[in-house]
């Protein structure tokens, strides 16, 4: 293989790798609607609820609330705007418009 293919070659592989990436952070900062929460015996603490939404790609997030349901609530930042976060027992994290 000539230098200039090998070159070609790498370079074309780090940009797959670049752009998996780039769509892995814009993925990780749109929230996703789903049929979470599920209501169940919570065994998280605020603080671990709190990291399972960042962990999610949410900045700001509020106080959470956990419910009679077992079901943490607040809201938090995603991309540019608000939105209603929550963490049910099994750790699902879901999100919708404010």
């Amino acid at each position: 293989m000539a230098v200039g293919a090998l070159m070609r070659t790498v370079l074309q592989s780090g940009l797959i790798v670049l752009n998996m990436f780039i769509a892995g952070a814009v993925s990780a900062q749109t929230p996703v609607p789903s049929a979470a929460p599920l209501p169940g015996a919570n065994s998280f603490a605020e603080p671990q609820a709190r990291r399972l939404i960042e962990s999610q790609g949410f900045s700001e997030v509020s106080p959470l609330v956990n419910d009679k349901q077992g079901i943490w609530h607040g809201t938090a930042k995603s991309g540019t705007g608000k939105v209603q976060v929550s963490v049910d027992y099994k750790g699902n994290v879901s999100a919708h418009p404010q």
